[in-house]
């Protein structure tokens, strides 16, 4: 590997580490003055979005145009249908992407940005609501209008103060606090959430449920209830899934044989594996839960009790499955 040149030595460790603290500590400023400056036009930008029959489009140039794209991202996966639309591409055809049903957020730090101008006055002839996220609530877009969130700051992280650092953190976060204020009042879920998040961990742990995944019944290990030990054994090792349940006629659940149960009835002289009934060596309290529920219910029931399968019972406690740690790795719950 190369040697790095020999100016990049011209600033110490600790004065980067001083440099890195100062950013942070500035944009901390920043949002701090965000938080107070929060009134009655945050209520009604976001009341404007809720009353919305359209889209939220979020629109912006530059780093205002990340900015915005990043706000459309959150709000579409938190509940409000949005998406992104560049400001310079608007002129250009992209405006046709906007109905007169859709509420528009404008982000301009400055409020002077050319290609927004250039289409405020047509959106506001189309009918759309424009919400405009600027640092200058006197600018022309602020002016244009229906509602402005001044997201000014302090001062800008960069000692030249010209990067968009504290400016484009701070019109972010009130990005973020739109698309929660809003996830809260339309009564958003988790499974709602997971509907627009269906791939990777969090779809598996939000979506898949006991149903999708458990052994069904004619793979459940389970034996009457006047069965012996060695016919409990036999179905165990038929079934393979490390205990076996103990049903009545109608397939009510009374109990389960693990083999924690086994090997605790070895060493018990008084029991024959051959006469002593499974009734007297099972356990009366197995831990279940209904098809219905989550696989990551289903996790979370495991770790807490410190076992490693479930039976999966009905509303009338008949056995209708059963799952193990196993079924949960393979369906990468865990």
């Amino acid at each position: 590997m190369n040697a790095l040149p020999t100016d990049s030595h011209r600033i110490g460790d600790q004065a980067l580490l001083r440099c890195g603290q100062f950013v942070l500590t500035t944009e901390i400023d920043a949002l701090t003055a965000l938080r107070a400056r929060l009134d009655d036009t945050f209520v009604a930008a976001c009341r404007c979005i809720l009353a919305c029959s359209g889209r939220a489009i979020c629109i912006g140039m530059g780093k205002s145009g990340h900015v915005a794209r990043k706000i459309a991202a959150t709000l579409a996966s938190t509940g409000t249908p949005a998406f992104f639309v560049h400001a310079g591409e608007a002129s250009h055809g992209d405006l046709g992407m906007i109905t007169d049903q859709d509420v528009v957020l404008a982000i301009s730090n400055s409020g002077e940005t050319d290609e927004i101008l250039a289409i405020a006055p047509l959106l506001k002839r189309q009918g759309n609501v424009l919400i405009a996220i600027t640092g200058r609530p006197g600018s022309s877009l602020a002016r244009y209008a229906d509602v402005h969130l001044d997201v000014s700051v302090p001062a800008e992280a960069c000692p030249l103060g010209l990067a968009p650092t504290s400016s484009t953190t701070a019109s972010l976060a009130l990005g973020d606090a739109l698309a929660v204020a809003l996830l809260e009042a339309r009564g958003f879920t988790a499974e709602d959430f997971a509907r627009s998040h269906p791939a990777g961990n969090l779809g598996r742990r939000l979506l898949l449920r006991i149903a999708d995944i458990m052994h069904d019944q004619t793979e459940v290990p389970r034996v009457a209830a006047d069965a012996s030990l060695s016919q409990a054994l036999i179905e165990m090792s038929r079934k393979r899934l490390g205990m076996t349940t103990v049903v009545d006629p109608e397939g009510r659940l009374l109990g389960i044989f693990t083999d924690g149960d086994l090997r605790r009835a070895l060493d018990d002289a008084r029991v024959d594996l051959r006469t002593t009934p499974v009734l007297q060596v099972m356990g009366r309290s197995p831990k279940t839960i209904g098809p219905d529920r989550l696989a990551s219910e289903a996790a979370h029931m495991m770790e807490a009790h410190k076992i490693n399968a479930l039976v999966v019972i009905d509303d009338q406690r008949r056995v209708v499955g059963a799952l193990n740690i196993h079924d949960l790795l393979r369906a990468r719950v865990v």
